[in-house]
């Protein structure tokens, strides 16, 4: 079975476990997702399968992913897709369905997200930068101070820290533990912070680093 789903994130809040221990928790709504198409090494060079979720008005879709999906066997064009490489041929076919199923109440995972964009910062927010005196008339409470030399190199060195767009990037965050699973409703209660706001589209998948017993 795939070990790797994809989701939208749906909020935070607080669960107790079996320890009764009071554990924060995202709420993760996390499949079902169709098998939209399956790569092997013979005819794409590689092993792999195309995922789907969510689904999309059938006007909004072009023809090329109305007529993808059909190919699949799909009732409706699903609004995300994400290409999920496998060390060995899958061994199902396009049209199967992979849920929460696949994963287990304690188990370690990794959560992969666009994380919330914060515009134009200064390096002070940006990079966590001192800044100067917070003395009166000193002006120079935020800034970055210097960023280059004088005669030589006479230049800035490319990295140099500076203000600019925060945020918005692709990151993951490994080693969640899974602390409940609502399989009804597709709901994955993890333990701890994923990136994004309400509502941004996540990908679930087994912890690749996490420690064997």
């Amino acid at each position: 079975m795939i070990a790797t789903l994809l989701g939208k994130k749906i909020g935070m809040t607080q669960v107790y476990d079996a320890q009764n221990v009071l554990v924060p928790v995202t709420v993760v709504e996390a499949g079902p997702c169709p098998v939209v198409q399956v790569k092997t090494i013979e005819s794409d060079g590689y092993n792999a399968v195309q995922l789907g979720f969510g689904a999309q008005k059938a006007k909004n879709a072009s023809k090329a992913e109305t007529n993808h999906a059909k190919k699949a066997g799909l009732g409706s064009t699903p609004r995300v897709l994400n290409e999920v490489r496998l060390t060995e041929a899958f061994t199902g076919k396009a049209g199967d369905v992979i849920t929460v199923a696949a994963f287990t109440e304690g188990q370690v995972i990794d959560v992969l997200g666009v994380s919330k964009g914060k515009g134009f910062q200064g390096v002070v927010k940006r990079f966590r930068v001192g800044g100067g005196p917070a003395a009166h008339g000193s002006m120079f409470h935020r800034r970055i101070g210097s960023i280059g030399m004088r005669q030589t190199p006479g230049r800035t060195w490319k990295n140099q820290r500076m203000p600019g767009h925060m945020g918005s990037l692709f990151r993951t965050v490994q080693n969640l533990r899974v602390v409940k699973i609502i399989a009804d409703k597709n709901l994955i209660l993890v333990n701890g912070s994923i990136p994004g706001a309400n509502g941004d589209d996540v990908i679930i998948r087994a912890g690749k680093k996490a420690k064997k017993a």
